[in-house]
């Protein structure tokens, strides 16, 4: 046992190449104990509950990988529980591959960015599709209030392995609001001066002196 995601990831011909490489002996540790990152830390719900949007890989029946990105409001997708995330999915150009994928073959990958921190969040986990109208409680938990999008549908991913990455690699980039965030101080202390400014200036104008 050991770490989920590293026994769902690390198949043999992985480790084959792990081997290969010389990076098999730093990785032994994870596959050994009891298990451990299969069940979401206050740490990791915190990290989902902050992002406006993920990447999700799924597998089609004829054997390739799709990936596509899915946005919304910051905090849109929830962790429902500890090994249960949810979202409502908002409708969007109407192929429904991921959907159809999960249809059959449940199994899917999320990747969740942070890129002004340099974060990377990886899930593995078994992916149910709710009609909306299927279940009042749940369509009530995954809504998003003044989020203008119509629902289609819930999606749950049972996790069943995460882990994160080393920021070694991320490059450090910014949303709108992080920008906005970020220079808010800078932007009141530059309206703070100029009406220091223009207050001097009134008050020379008023002793008739050149300001």
């Amino acid at each position: 046992m050991g770490n989920r995601f590293s026994e769902i990831a690390f198949t043999p011909a992985v480790q084959a190449q792990q081997e290969a490489y010389g990076s098999r002996a730093s990785y032994t540790r994870f596959l050994e104990g009891e298990p451990w990152n299969d069940r979401l830390s206050p740490n990791e719900t915190e990290f989902i509950a902050a992002r406006d949007g993920f990447y999700l890989a799924s597998v089609s029946e004829t054997g390739w990988p799709y990936v596509q990105f899915r946005g919304g409001a910051r905090g849109f997708v929830r962790a429902l529980d500890e090994q249960t995330l949810g979202w409502a999915d908002f409708r969007g150009n109407r192929q429904y591959v991921s959907v159809g994928n999960a249809t059959g073959n449940d199994r899917v990958a999320m990747i969740l960015m942070d890129y002004a921190n340099r974060r990377r969040l990886k899930i593995l986990g078994r992916m149910e599709i709710r009609a909306v109208d299927a279940d009042a409680g749940l369509a009530a938990r995954l809504a998003v209030p003044g989020y203008e999008a119509v629902v289609e549908r819930a999606v749950l991913v049972h996790v069943a392995g995460f882990d994160w990455n080393c920021p070694q690699h991320i490059t450090p980039r910014f949303t709108l609001d992080e920008v906005e965030q970020t220079t808010q101080p800078l932007r009141a202390r530059v309206a703070e001066l100029e009406a220091r400014l223009a207050s001097c200036e009134t008050q020379s104008a008023k002793n008739g002196r050149p300001a």
